[in-house]
């Protein structure tokens, strides 16, 4: 039907003859000379359409008339002959040519849209006409981008031996079964499958079954509040290695990283990448997905503190699980009131019981040179102290938290990154590392239970049971996480590779011998098989996307995404099912509870 892409046509084909397809992006009828923008996946080129007094002229004259009727966005098919052009276009492609049309193909017309290609309408809108979004040049590129990722991958891991192995997508519902998407099983009348969080168990199966190194792009699914780095399902590079320790697995997907970032982006990554532990990502950055770019961190100040007149400080200063901090912002003591609160309004979202402020007009005065509404509860020692161990320079502004240790380094990480944001400070850069050595588990104070920080079959740093059921609470897990400009791109971790330990880890999570037996009695079956050690870790591939594409929300880079309500414009999903369509799978479904 074609003989060239639209955005492909170039000067090698001067003089010849081309037919190409696609949509009218612009049609200017300039009275009897007619341009047509024509444009396909491969960018735009340009249609002309002109009168002849030579022995073609009643057949140009059609031509003329057909190109005069085009409206936006109708669907053409386009034969001509390309010249050189007189008025270069250097924004696009194809600027130095344009094609002489011989024939035009209206090959379907198109009704007014709901909105034209170039602008950006509500997201509802864009979902409930995704394909019209996605004729958006800026939405081909992102998306072409995402595609373009997944091909490097792909290459990178064939040429090293990784083995492509799919993974049940039906298959057995996990302890947190509350996240799990449920499928009745027609057959098996009151059962049901789950659709996979990830290929977890089956992965680590593959690694005892002998297959060494596994990948997958695999899709996955989860049935949580969505959010612009969240969906119902999604797509991650899935990957296991057996008879490896961390630094095998890291050092291996460190430089894949690295080398599709180069392909794809151009881009040339840190090497090695910095490494921090979880303990020092949370005491200098507030997060343990410190985002680099931003040049501030957090400085503790309890032991300044612990004797001052306000109360706020002093008593989470003397706290064993308490934390006081400081945040330096160079040249912003010119921050008004107003954006002060909002500050602090931003720290309440995190937990804050308040934000304290200092600004420092002149460090050479002492306590003449702040302005604060705290200074008055702080002798000159200890404002010299926290200018000093601050390094605040006159025109800086301090922001102070004070908590729990968790807490308060939480909300001051928030803090850190919204003033950074709000003022300028984030370097345009790429900036990744490894976050290591993350705790085994954390305390549920509601259900009174440790929770697995990353999942339950995450190895311990001790390979004693007694060791780690003696010390749960301090436990270190072999659990990593690669980070990228603030956000976690890749996590991992070092499998249990021992029945008697997986059963430990059980047990300290509250699943008892009766309920881990029934859900996971293969995999403890497995473990005692010769079960080698062995770990992966598994890459977002719409985040990574979405950071290489330069958009905040991944379903940029995602054909067909949900909401943030969880539902679908395009389709109208998710729907209501027959009655007699639920009966032949055993489903009956509640009346809403009324109010």
């Amino acid at each position: 039907m074609r003989t060239h892409f639209c955005g492909l046509v170039d000067e090698a084909l001067l003089g010849q003859t081309v037919t190409v397809c696609g949509w009218a992006d612009v049609a200017r009828n300039l009275g009897g000379l007619c341009f047509i923008d024509l444009r396909d996946h491969e960018g735009i080129v340009q249609i002309v359409a002109e009168p002849s007094d030579g022995a073609q002229g009643s057949a140009n004259a059609a031509v003329v008339a057909a190109a005069a009727g085009i409206h936006y966005e109708d669907c053409l098919r386009i034969t001509g002959v390309v010249r050189r052009r007189q008025a270069v276009n250097a924004k696009i492609k194809t600027g130095q040519i344009e094609i002489v049309a011989t024939q035009i193909e209206v090959l379907n017309r198109a009704e007014p849209l709901p909105f034209h290609a170039h602008e950006n309408p509500g997201e509802d809108i864009r979902l409930k006409y995704r394909y019209l979004d996605l004729r958006r040049p800026q939405m081909q590129q992102m998306m072409r981008t995402r595609i373009k990722l997944v091909q490097a991958l792909r290459r990178w891991l064939d040429a090293r031996g990784f083995q492509d192995i799919e993974t049940p997508i039906l298959t057995k519902a996990t302890p947190e079964g509350a996240r799990d998407f449920l499928v009745p099983a027609r057959m098996h009348e009151g059962e049901f499958y789950a659709l996979p969080q990830s290929p977890q168990l089956f992965k680590q199966l593959l690694m005892m079954a002998g297959f060494d190194r596994y990948y997958q792009i695999a899709r996955c699914f989860r049935d949580e509040a969505l959010r612009a780095d969240r969906q119902l399902e999604f797509t991650q590079l899935d990957m296991e290695f057996a008879w490896v320790s961390e630094r095998d697995v890291q050092d291996c997907v460190e430089a894949m990283i690295r080398d599709v970032f180069g392909e794809v982006m151009g881009v040339e990554l840190a090497d090695p990448f910095p490494r921090l532990t979880y303990a020092e990502a949370m005491r200098r950055y507030g997060s343990d997905k410190p985002d680099l770019r931003i040049d501030l961190e957090l400085i503790d100040i309890a032991a300044i503190v612990k004797a001052c007149e306000f109360k706020v400080f002093t008593d989470w200063a003397n706290r064993a699980d308490g934390r006081v901090v400081a945040l330096r912002v160079p040249g912003a003591a010119t921050l008004s009131r107003k954006q002060l609160d909002e500050l602090a309004a931003h720290a309440g979202k995190f937990g804050a019981k308040g934000l304290a402020w200092m600004k420092v007009d002149d460090a050479a005065k002492g306590r003449e040179g702040v302005n604060s509404p705290i200074a008055k509860f702080l002798d000159e020692a200890a404002l010299g102290a926290i200018v000093s161990a601050t390094g605040a320079q006159s025109g800086d502004l301090l922001l102070f938290g004070a908590g729990v240790y968790r807490t308060c380094s939480e909300f001051m990480g928030a803090v850190r990154l919204k003033v950074a944001r709000d003022l300028g400070l984030v370097a345009n850069a790429w900036k990744p590392l490894w976050v290591t050595d993350f705790p085994m588990f954390e305390w549920d104070e509601e259900q009174q239970r440790y929770m697995a920080l990353h999942h339950p079959f995450t190895a311990p740093a001790v390979d004693d049971e007694a060791d780690l059921r003696a010390n749960a609470g301090s436990a270190v897990s072999r659990g990593y996480d690669m980070v990228l400009n603030g956000n976690e791109i890749g996590g991992g971790s070092i499998r249990i590779h021992r029945s008697a330990m997986q059963s430990a880890v059980f047990d300290l999570l509250g699943i008892g011998r009766e309920e881990a037996q029934l859900k996971f009695g293969f995999l403890l079956e497995a473990l005692r098989y010769g079960a080698p050690p062995h770990g992966g870790i598994a890459f977002g591939i719409d985040r990574i996307a979405a950071l290489m594409a330069g958009t905040e929300s991944i379903r940029d880079v995602i054909a067909f995404p949900k909401t943030t309500t969880a539902q679908c414009p395009l389709t109208g999903a998710p729907s209501p099912i027959p009655d007699a369509q639920l009966a032949e799978v055993h489903v009956a479904v509640r009346e809403k509870a009324r109010p």
